[in-house]
């Protein structure tokens, strides 16, 4: 199991609040996993981030844990370059920042802290880190659309992600596929930003979500003229920022230092946070069953 050096801090606004939070990242000893606290709550508020604490009614433009909002990029970043314990620490607001909408900060910052072995409380490390293994199909959609995401059993793990924007022709139809591992992750996805449609914003904002969006933090896209704000990363950056969302909510079936994402090959196609979330309790709840017997 991993965790980091040293603590490392990043400050921005929250893309649905506009307000101003600090996080930093503390390391962790093993078995820890990761999890969120909060300065402000006398109480000293802590929560895993774990499936079982996600708010599935908050869970529409964005991931929510407990009071903690946001979280899918942060959570990609530690996902995808394998730190897996450590304490998210929010002070300011209850909203992990947008920064410049994707993970790279997140994984700048977690670069210069570095990486190490992670250790129990007598100071030994633990190198053991499991990873579950899908014996069985485990699929999940939504009954009023043809979006869904499914895992099928598999020697490796492999995503795919399909994105169908035909309203938008800039963006149109996309599919990206991601091998998972560290370098690829730095590279293929943690620099893909989040992208919004334009004829879509005031609602949004009427509806008090996107407080602090901006063109600095996240890329806007018109159904006639194309993109507001270019150049892209990549070609394909808005799937491969739906892919990037993805790993952040699966991290979310890590248990106690281990990894979140399974060994599998999973395929989801026009899907949200809600159900990347739903998904992430299926597969738990089969993973649990086939253990079971």
């Amino acid at each position: 199991q991993t965790s980091i050096v040293t603590p490392v801090t990043r400050s921005g606004i929250g893309l649905h609040t506009g307000k101003e939070t600090r996080v930093t990242i503390f390391p962790a000893r093993a078995g820890a996993g990761r999890f969120f606290t909060l300065r402000e709550d006398p109480r000293d508020y802590t929560i895993p981030a774990s499936a079982e604490f996600v708010v599935p009614e908050a869970c529409k433009l964005s991931t929510r844990v407990g009071r903690i909002r946001t979280v899918e990029h942060v959570l990609a970043a530690l996902e995808g370059l394998c730190v897996d314990n450590c304490r998210i620490h929010l002070e300011g607001n209850d909203e992990v920042p947008l920064l410049d909408g994707s993970a790279l900060p997140w994984v700048e910052a977690i670069d210069r802290a570095g990486i190490c072995a992670a250790k129990d409380k007598d100071g030994n490390a633990v190198a053991r880190r499991k990873r579950f293994k899908p014996k069985f199909p485990v699929h999940v959609g939504n009954p009023e659309s043809d979006s869904f995401v499914a895992a099928f059993p598999a020697s490796t793990s492999m995503l795919t992600y399909c994105i169908d924007f035909r309203e938008h022709p800039a963006i149109g139809t996309q599919c990206f596929t991601y091998f998972p591992d560290s370098c690829s992750f730095r590279e293929e996805v943690a620099p893909a930003r989040t992208f919004g449609l334009y004829e879509q914003i005031e609602m949004l904002r009427g509806a008090k979500l996107i407080q602090g969006g901006s063109r600095e933090n996240a890329l806007i896209c018109k159904k006639v003229t194309g993109w507001v704000n270019p150049p892209l990363r990549f070609r394909d950056e808005p799937c491969r920022h739906k892919m990037l969302d993805l790993l952040g909510d699966i991290s979310l079936c890590c248990r106690g230092g281990h990894h979140g994402l399974p060994v599998a090959h999973i395929f989801a196609f026009k899907a949200s946070h809600a159900l990347h979330v739903r998904f992430c309790k299926a597969l738990l709840r089969t993973h649990e069953e086939s253990s079971d017997a």
